[in-house]
Formats: C-alpha cells, sequence, structure tokens
C-alpha cells in the first residue's frame, strides 16, 4: 500500500500510516520515555500486535481531509521518525460545552529527539490546519515534559496556563 501523502516539509514527508510501518510504531511506543508523557494513564506499548492495531486505528481516523494522526517520515532516510497530530480535542471534562478546539501534538522516537523534527512536522500541521480553515490550534502538553513545552515556544505558541479541560489530567495549555 502507498500511504497517502498528507504534506510535505523541506525535511519531512508527513503521511498516513502504512502496515510496514508496525515495527517502527512498536519501538517509539515501547518506550517509557515516550509514553510516559502520553494519555490521561501512560503506559507503554507492550506487544507488536497493538502496534498493527494502534496503525489501524490511526488510518481509521485519517479519513478526513483536516483531521489525522501521521507517520512522519524523513526524506533523506525513509525512516519514521515519530508522529504528528491534528486532532479534534475531546469533549471537555470542565462542563463547559467543547468550542470545536483542535489539537496538534506530537510522538518521537528518542533517535530522532534533539534535531527539530517535531517542531518541523508540528509547524506543518499548524499550516495545514490554517489552511483548511481553522481559526486558532490548542497544544496540550504535561507539566514537566521540558521538550514538548519547548516545541510550543519554538512554535509561537501562547501559553494559556494549566487546564483540566481536557483528557481528565491537568495539562499545560497553548494556542496559535
Amino acid at each position: 500500500m502507498n500511504a497517502k501523502v498528507v504534506f510535505e516539509t523541506e525535511r519531512l514527508v508527513v503521511r498516513d500510516w502504512a502496515e510496514a510501518d508496525g515495527d517502527r510504531v512498536f519501538d517509539i511506543y515501547r518506550r517509557w520515555e515516550v509514553s510516559r508523557w502520553l494519555g490521561a494513564t501512560p503506559r507503554a506499548m507492550t506487544d507488536r500486535d497493538a502496534a498493527t492495531r494502534t496503525i489501524e486505528r490511526w488510518n481509521a481516523r485519517n479519513t478526513d481531509p483536516l483531521h489525522g494522526v501521521w507517520a512522519v517520515e524523513e526524506k533523506a532516510t525513509g525512516t519514521v521518525a515519530g508522529t504528528v497530530l491534528l486532532v479534534p480535542l475531546p469533549e471537555p471534562s470542565d462542563g463547559v460545552p467543547s468550542r470545536g478546539e483542535v489539537e496538534v501534538g506530537w510522538h518521537f522516537h528518542p533517535d530522532a529527539w534533539g534535531r527539530g523534527l517535531a517542531t518541523e512536522s508540528a509547524r506543518g500541521a499548524i499550516a495545514h490546519g490554517f489552511k483548511a480553515g481553522l481559526g486558532e490550534i490548542y497544544a496540550v502538553v504535561r507539566p514537566g515534559n521540558q521538550a514538548s513545552l519547548a516545541v510550543c515556544r519554538r512554535l509561537g505558541m501562547r501559553p494559556l496556563g494549566l487546564t483540566k479541560r481536557w483528557y481528565d489530567a491537568e495539562l499545560e495549555s497553548f494556542v496559535i
């Protein structure tokens, strides 16, 4: 299967996932240093079959042209460096009705850290969202995740402070 390309940046191809990406997905999400920052109850992926199910779930979400959870592939090597996402935030847990907020996010393999790939892919996802008509895009980051907090700053996102609005967890929130 040729995975649909969503957008490209100078160094990256952002695309749907392919079945062949399963080993890399497992290698990324089995690592506690990655997964500790993700989800309401962080947990590392424990088996390779979970990677296949995750790819199927992500590709099922990638059906509209705006939203998705996409593979970030380095043009120079063809290696999947990580994931970038542009998805509706979940229904708020604070009782205030959703205003259709959309989140940008990123998860990268440690071998891709420190090279600006998260910032580059997130900048591309934000541009993709704005081109499609979004007026603002949020990011939510677990306090203490200094690398992702730095990405938000590099993206020029405005800090909104701590919130429990989404994901049943206290998170640092940003908007651009």
